[in-house]
C-alpha cells in the first residue's frame, strides 16, 4: 500500500509539475506581441487524464487557446500593420494567477503524500529490525 501511495503521488507530481510549466509559459508570452498577418501566442492547457485502475494521473495531451487573440492599436510598435494593429494572445491574467494557485497547492499536496509514505515505510523497516 505504501509503495502504491508513492507511486501515485509520484504521478500527481508529474502532471501537476507540467501544469505549473504550462501556466508559467502562458504568463511568460501574456505580453508578446506579434503581426496580425500571423497567430498569436497560443496559452497552453493541460489535459490530464485518470490511469488504469488506481495507478494515478496522467497528462493525456495539451489543448491550445485561440490563435486570433486579441488586436490592440499600438502604431508606434515595430511590428504594427498599415492600421497600427498587433496581436496580442487572449489570455486572462487572473485565471492563469488562479491556475497557478491550484497547481502549487496541488503539487505541495502531493509532495506531502510522498513525504508521509516514506516516512510509514521508515517506521515498518524500524519495527522489522526490533
Amino acid at each position: 500500500m505504501t509503495f502504491d501511495a508513492i507511486g501515485i503521488a509520484g504521478t500527481g507530481l508529474t502532471m501537476h509539475r507540467k501544469w505549473l510549466d504550462a501556466v508559467s509559459d502562458n504568463l511568460a508570452n501574456i505580453n508578446t506581441a506579434k503581426p496580425t498577418s500571423g497567430p498569436a501566442f497560443q496559452a497552453r492547457y493541460v489535459v490530464a487524464q485518470e490511469g488504469a485502475g488506481n495507478s494515478g494521473v496522467y497528462v493525456k495531451g495539451a489543448a491550445f487557446g485561440s490563435a486570433a487573440g486579441r488586436l490592440v492599436y499600438e502604431p508606434t510598435n515595430p511590428i504594427a500593420d498599415a492600421q497600427g494593429y498587433v496581436r496580442y494572445p487572449d489570455i486572462d491574467l487572473a485565471s492563469q494567477m488562479g491556475q497557478l494557485i491550484m497547481a502549487q497547492r496541488g503539487y505541495q499536496a502531493n509532495a506531502a503524500v510522498v513525504d508521509r509514505a516514506k516516512e510509514t515505510y521508515q517506521a515498518a523497516l524500524q519495527i522489522g529490525h526490533s
